[in-house]
């Protein structure tokens, strides 16, 4: 069971902390072939930031999200959603909470073909069996700029109204922490700046919490802070970051493993 809350316990209000890990390791395979994902990673990040998430291929981000956000689980350790353990829940438990709780912006959109603009957007509303406040979802369609194109289907969008249709789906649930996997990656500059403007307007306007895994020096700059992935261990952060400054620590850190950082 989940250490706080379930279906039956009143919302309090956001925790203090948006997101918090300690010791979380993970390990896929055995033997000789078992390979460390994550190494004893203990992190903390408040309610209301945008923190992008960086690392050589391999060094563990995207095995970081998807522990955070319950996709998958760790072998040890402790990972808290704004103030739930995740730990020993329930598959059934784990899916209620991330409907409740936790948005997913990720490269390839998942939007179903069949579905108009807006019956996409009010999908994840359907399956937690919530009410469908259509109005609601008209006005976060507006907000990222697809106010006229609710009967659209996704073929008939570009790749950058697409990813907005997934940042509208991953708003309309209200969630407390939005988790972005590589949301830029398949688009060209214009339609990524948009995005990630969205995305920081969901922190700074709506108050979420935006934790979002990037290859992209450039993408990172409109986080708050960047974290630093290296062999499954946290390897340094950098607040204020700049394209530059992003580039550089990532091509140094290396070095910064081998002198402690």
């Amino acid at each position: 069971m989940f250490r706080t809350g379930s279906r039956r316990t009143p919302d309090t209000g956001p925790a203090p902390e948006a997101l918090r890990l300690v010791k979380v390791s993970k390990t896929y395979g055995t033997d000789d072939s078992a390979v460390t994902a994550l190494d004893d990673v203990t992190l903390s990040l408040g309610r209301g930031t945008f923190t992008a998430v960086m690392g050589p291929s391999g060094s563990g981000k995207s095995t970081l999200l998807q522990c955070a956000a319950g996709l998958d689980r760790p072998d040890s350790g402790i990972v808290r959603v704004d103030g739930t353990e995740l730990t020993g829940g329930s598959e059934a438990e784990l899916t209620r909470f991330r409907r409740g709780r936790v948005g997913f912006v990720f490269q390839q959109y998942n939007l179903l073909e069949t579905l108009t603009v807006a019956q996409n957007t009010v999908l994840p509303l359907k399956l937690a069996g919530r009410r469908v406040d259509r109005r609601r979802a008209r006005e976060v369609l507006t907000q990222v700029g697809l106010g006229d194109r609710l009967g659209h289907r996704p073929d008939q969008l570009s790749g950058g109204q697409r990813q907005r249709v997934a940042i509208a789906r991953a708003l309309v649930t209200e969630p407390r922490v939005i988790f972005a996997d590589e949301p830029t990656g398949a688009l060209d500059t214009r339609s990524a700046r948009d995005v990630l403007r969205l995305l920081q307007e969901a922190v700074r306007v709506h108050g979420r919490t935006v934790v979002m895994v990037t290859h992209d020096p450039v993408a990172a700059s409109y986080a708050d802070s960047v974290l630093f992935l290296a062999d499954g261990r946290l390897a340094g952060r950098l607040d204020a970051p700049t394209p530059d400054a992003v580039a550089e620590r990532l091509a140094h850190l290396g070095d910064d493993m081998m002198a402690g950082v």
